[in-house]
C-alpha cells in the first residue's frame, strides 16, 4: 500500500496544475470561515456573521461540510487530471511495462482519492472545531461532539465522486471532455427533475421522485442536505410568516450504502475498462 501510494504521490510531486488546485481548495475553506468570522463596518452598525449562530455546535458540523462540499470541483480536477496524465504521458504504459499490474495500478489511484478524502476531512473537521470553540454558544463536550455524522457523511461524499471523476478520466482519457461530461451528467439528472414534475402535473404521481435519490451524483448530494433552512434565524421567521419547514436532516445509513454501491461501482468498471484495453 506505502509502495503504491509513495508512486502516486512522487507524480504529484511533479505536477504544478494539481499542487495549485489542491493549495486553492483548501486557501479557499479557510477564506470562507475567515469572511464568516471578520466584522463589518456599515456606519454605526457593526455586523459579523459569526455571531449569528452559524458556528454555533452543533449546527457548524452540518453547515460547514455542505460549504465544503460546494468546492470539491478543485479535487476533482486533481484527480481527472492524473487519470489523463498517465495517458497523455505514457506513464501508464511504462509502469506497466516496469511491472505493475493493472490491479495495482487502479489500486493506487483510489488509494490516493481515499487520502485526499480523509486529509480534507481531518482539515475540514478541524476548521470547523477551531471556529465552534472560539464562536459558539455552547461548549458542553455533549454538544460539540453531536452530528458529527456531517463529517463522516463529508468523507463518504468524497470518495464517492472522486470515484466517479477517477472512471470518467480512465474512460474519457481527456481531462477537459471527462469534466465537460461530469458537468453534462450532472444536467442530465436536473432533467430529472423536470420530467418528476411533469409527471405530477400530468399523471399525479411521484414515481419518478422515487428513482432520483438513487442516481450517482444525487444520491451523494442526500448525504449533506442544504442547512439553511435548519438555521434558527430562519426558522423563526417562517414560524412568525405563519409557514416552516418540515424537513429531514439527518444522513440516514441507506443514503450512506447507496454511495458505498456507486463507489465500487465505479471502481469496478475503472477495473474492467483497464482490463480490456490494449495498452
Amino acid at each position: 500500500m506505502l509502495r503504491l501510494l509513495s508512486i502516486e504521490f512522487h507524480k504529484l510531486r511533479y505536477n504544478r496544475s494539481a499542487k495549485i488546485l489542491t493549495i486553492t481548495y483548501f486557501v479557499l475553506i479557510t477564506l470562507i470561515t475567515l469572511i464568516a468570522s471578520y466584522e463589518f463596518n456599515f456606519g454605526n452598525i457593526k455586523f459579523r456573521i459569526a455571531d449569528q449562530g452559524i458556528f454555533n455546535f452543533p449546527y457548524i458540523w452540518h453547515f460547514n461540510s455542505w460549504v465544503a462540499a460546494w468546492l470539491k470541483l478543485f479535487l476533482a480536477i486533481v484527480i481527472v487530471s492524473i487519470m489523463s496524465n498517465e495517458y497523455s504521458n505514457r506513464t501508464l504504459k511504462q509502469n506497466l511495462i516496469d511491472g505493475l499490474s493493472k490491479k495495482e495500478f487502479l489500486a493506487s489511484k483510489f488509494l490516493t482519492v481515499v487520502v485526499f478524502s480523509i486529509i480534507s476531512t481531518i482539515f475540514l473537521f478541524a476548521v470547523s472545531l477551531i471556529l465552534g470553540l472560539i464562536f459558539s454558544d455552547y461548549n458542553e463536550p455533549s454538544i460539540i461532539f453531536s452530528d458529527l455524522t456531517y463529517i463522516f457523511a463529508y468523507f463518504i461524499k468524497l470518495v464517492g465522486f472522486f470515484s466517479f471523476c477517477m472512471f470518467l478520466g480512465i474512460l474519457i482519457k481527456r481531462s477537459a471532455f471527462a469534466l465537460g461530461f461530469l458537468i453534462f451528467w450532472q444536467l442530465i439528472e436536473g432533467g430529472f427533475r423536470l420530467i418528476s414534475g411533469l409527471f405530477k402535473w400530468k399523471f399525479n404521481t411521484d414515481f419518478v421522485d422515487h428513482i432520483i435519490p438513487f442516481l450517482p451524483l444525487d444520491s451523494m448530494n442526500n448525504l449533506i442536505k442544504e442547512p439553511v433552512t435548519r438555521f434558527k434565524a430562519i426558522q423563526s421567521a417562517a414560524n412568525q410568516l405563519g409557514g416552516g419547514f418540515e424537513k429531514d436532516y439527518t444522513t440516514h445509513w441507506y443514503e450512506i450504502l447507496i454511495v458505498l454501491i456507486w463507489t465500487t461501482i465505479f471502481v469496478y468498471l475503472s477495473y474492467r475498462l483497464l482490463k480490456k484495453r490494449d495498452l
